[in-house]
């Protein structure tokens, strides 16, 4: 398969933040086996990289991202190993979710369009996803004949109850980008010609902010999701232990003292 068939993951640096386009337009950027091979090199590459201060994810054209690519996937007529799915996967697109949703550093996505499957919950991952209003978030796993993956199960109830949940994995139902965000599925619907520059303000706020504490508190946000509050309370304890020793801490102490902006530098 070619490079233009199979699609491509760019990632750019501007500044501090990490640009990440997902570019299959002609397959509503639809990811091949190539691009969730790179997608997870780069967030790897970047979760280990003390220069950046935000993850920017965006789909080329007019959509985000519908999905894996099964018809490929599933296309050479060579039945696949048994167990197939459980050896790779995990390395694959469950891993692109886990990094979006564990990376030491805020992710907004901006989405257009569709996002379907894998694409929804890359979405559903991030810490802020910005949408068109009339963007398309569905989970289509059921339509399609098999159970719901990439971590939607886990996802979707945490961030809109069960009865929600199940609207979206059991009946397949659509909600578009204004819906999301009233149901509390996103951060923000805006209009089409809004979504860049609403993006690039929310990057720009974060990219500027604490990045260790930013990334402490993702953590801690994330481990309370499964623990109890005095866990999650010894786990705040340990953070604010480590966020402390940072040059940000003494800038923010400083600045409060002055009653002036603090001018953060992410260490």
């Amino acid at each position: 398969m070619n490079e233009a068939a199979d699609g491509a993951v760019s990632a750019v640096r501007d500044g501090a933040i990490l640009r990440v386009t997902l570019d299959r337009p002609s397959r509503r950027n639809s990811l091949s086996r190539p691009m969730i091979d790179t997608f997870v090199a780069t967030l790897t590459a970047a979760a280990t990289d003390d220069s950046l201060r935000g993850i920017h994810i965006r789909g080329a054209g007019d959509d985000f991202c519908s999905g894996m690519d099964w018809v490929a996937t599933n296309s050479t007529g060579q039945r696949p190993r048994t167990g197939d799915l459980v050896r790779r996967i995990p390395h694959t697109s469950n891993r692109v979710v886990e990094l979006i949703h564990t990376i030491a550093l805020p992710v907004v996505c901006s989405v257009r369009g569709w996002a379907v499957g894998l694409g929804c919950n890359l979405a559903l991952a991030a810490d802020f996803t910005v949408a068109a209003a009339d963007a398309v978030f569905w989970e289509p796993f059921i339509g399609r004949g098999f159970s719901p993956d990439s971590g939607s199960t886990w996802l979707l109830p945490r961030l809109v109850g069960l009865t929600r949940a199940k609207q979206m994995l059991l009946l397949g139902e659509k909600i578009d980008g204004r819906q999301a965000a009233e149901w509390g599925l996103i951060h923000r619907a805006v209009d089409a010609s809004e979504v860049d520059a609403v993006s690039e303000e929310l990057l720009s706020r974060l990219a500027s902010g604490p990045t260790v504490a930013i990334g402490l508190a993702k953590q801690a946000i994330g481990y309370g999701q499964h623990a109890t509050l005095t866990q999650s309370m010894n786990q705040e304890l340990y953070n604010v232990e480590l966020s402390s020793r940072t040059t940000d801490f003494r800038e923010g102490l400083a600045a409060f003292r002055d009653k002036r902006q603090p001018d953060f530098q992410g260490r």
